[in-house]
This record gives C-alpha cells, sequence and structure tokens, in this order.
C-alpha cells in the first residue's frame, strides 16, 4: 500500500490566512472594561469579550502565535513612536563589554566580596585571553595567579594542557620580539599549575 503525501502547503497556506485575517480584526481574547450583565464587578474589573464565529476555528497553538505576532508589532510601534519623539536614546543603557565584566569579576573575587559568585562564562574568558596583554594588563595579571591557584578539575588540566601546547608551539618558531610578555606569563602559567 503506497502512502498518501499530505498536503502540508495547502493546510499551511490556510492557517496563515486565517492567522492574517484574525490579527487584522484585532487581539482574540482582549480584556475590556466592559461592566458584568448582574451588575457585580468581577475581581479585574473586566470581562473578555466573546470571539466571533471565524475565530473559533483557530487551534490553541494558533492563538498563541496570533497574539505573539500582535503583541510584537504592538512593541514595534511603540519603539518607532519613541524614535520619532527622540526618546530612545535616553532608555537604552550603555553595554559592557566582555573584557571589563571579566576583569571585574576577577577583582571582585580579589577582595572577597560576600557578593561575589562563580561564573562560567567569565572564568571562560580569562583562561582564553590571559596571555594576552592588551586585553588582561599586568596589573591584573598577578590576581590572575593567585586565582588560577584555586583553579580545579577539568579547567585546572585544560589550562595546563593549553599552556604546554602554546609553549612547544613558540620553541617551533623563531622568537618574536614582541612576545616576550606572552612566554613569560605563559611560564608562569606552567610554574604555578604543574
Amino acid at each position: 500500500m503506497a502512502k498518501q503525501k499530505r498536503k502540508v502547503p495547502e493546510v499551511t497556506e490556510k492557517k496563515n490566512k486565517k492567522l492574517k485575517k484574525a490579527s487584522a480584526e484585532g487581539p482574540l481574547l482582549g480584556p475590556e472594561a466592559v461592566p458584568s450583565v448582574d451588575g457585580a464587578s468581577s475581581k479585574g474589573g473586566a470581562v473578555l469579550r466573546p470571539v466571533p464565529d471565524a475565530e473559533l476555528e483557530l487551534s490553541p497553538e494558533e492563538q498563541r502565535v496570533l497574539e505573539r505576532k500582535l503583541k510584537k508589532e504592538r512593541k514595534k510601534e511603540e519603539r518607532q513612536r519613541l524614535r520619532e519623539a527622540g526618546l530612545a536614546a535616553q532608555h537604552l543603557p550603555a553595554r559592557r563589554s566582555g573584557a571589563e565584566l571579566a576583569l571585574d569579576y576577577l577583582c571582585e573575587w580579589a577582595q572577597k566580596h560576600k557578593n561575589w559568585r562563580f561564573q562560567k562564562t567569565r572564568q571562560t574568558w580569562l583562561l582564553l585571553h590571559m596571555y594576552d596583554r592588551d586585553k588582561v594588563p599586568d596589573e591584573h595579571f598577578s590576581t590572575m595567579l593567585a586565582y588560577l591557584e584555586g583553579l580545579q578539575g577539568r579547567a585546572r588540566e585544560l589550562t595546563v594542557q593549553k599552556a604546554e601546547a602554546l609553549m612547544r608551539e613558540l620553541d617551533k618558531e623563531d622568537p618574536d620580539p614582541l612576545l616576550p610578555g606572552r612566554v613569560q606569563r605563559i611560564r608562569q602559567v606552567l610554574q604555578l599549575l604543574s
């Protein structure tokens, strides 16, 4: 017996038409300030408006999709109005770079703040960039070495392996006059962790 092919494009096309039609009419279940029939107010002071017959055919999943789209459109319109009013620049806080966050994390660890917490992403950034003087300046490297003393488990093993691999790689190449600081940092890490 041969398998029949589903008419997926036709079905999804119908659903898309329903969604577009419903989105043009407004939200599916929106609270409106309409008094109830018996005169007593409900808890929220609003009742849900009845759903027209055309919208009854939408499944719950389709309703959620439609509501998300409408919410997204409302947010987009709000952002557009703010942009036109020139207020958008006032509400956007400046984001700090990963380098700043990681160095702050290291400084908080050094000061033993009560609110310091381990953060894997910060540690990973520090371990990846600790040999680069531009990203981890010399004044922070001594703190970094102290931090590495407490490094445990797989992170410690990988750090040693990477440092050994970097050292072998640098030994094979001709010495670069710009790399003595990097070589020195690799040696310090190897001496500390080996």
